[in-house]
């Protein structure tokens, strides 16, 4: 299993001028790891992170958009896999953080801790999914998940991380929100 803050440790020297879209754990570990003006945080959305970043990516067909996503947030959603399996953006790449569990509402077990992420990404038209396992095949999946034709989709087989009060107040700030305009904006 890997540590996702070192997945996102991984991943932030590769990151330039993509859109992140993050949610919940990942998006607490994502923005202690790079603070930018292209990082998008779904607010309040437990489960939308991959219909938001759809919705950038059909809208910026010139960006990347990567959606960093937990399974017990796509669980919420999961309707959310056949819509991008259909819509097929060139631009999309889904990265779960598969820990079994509703990390961020105090780490209860998700149903089936043994779901096969990636075989359910396949079955709604995503033909670009895998699961990864190591923080070495992570690093060598990267260049691929950066820039090969999407839609891509990883099932990423990560450690449950910490439980316990987040403080969401600077992630989803007026200011925030608005530099995330401006970044879009600016190209």
């Amino acid at each position: 299993m890997i540590d996702r803050k070192k997945a996102w440790a991984a991943l932030a020297p590769h990151i330039t001028d993509e859109i992140v879209v993050a949610t919940y754990s990942s998006a607490t570990d994502w923005l202690a790891t790079v603070d930018r003006p292209l990082n998008y945080f779904a607010f309040g959305a437990m489960g939308l992170a991959s219909s938001h970043a759809l919705g950038l990516a059909l809208a910026r067909p010139d960006k990347r958009v990567i959606v960093l996503d937990g399974d017990g947030s796509l669980l919420m959603n999961l309707g959310t896999l056949v819509t991008i399996g259909a819509v097929a953006p060139k631009n999309f790449t889904h990265i779960v953080a598969h820990n079994g569990s509703y990390e961020a509402n105090g780490g209860h077990p998700i149903p089936n801790k043994q779901t096969d992420f990636a075989g359910v990404a396949r079955s709604s038209g995503i033909a670009k999914a895998q699961r990864i396992e190591t923080l070495a095949g992570f690093e060598a999946a990267i260049p691929s998940l950066l820039k090969d034709e999407g839609p891509l989709f990883v099932d990423l087989i990560v450690e449950q991380g910490e439980l316990g009060p987040r403080s969401y107040k600077d992630m989803y700030s007026r200011v925030r929100r608005q530099a995330f305009r401006e970044a879009l904006k600016a190209g």
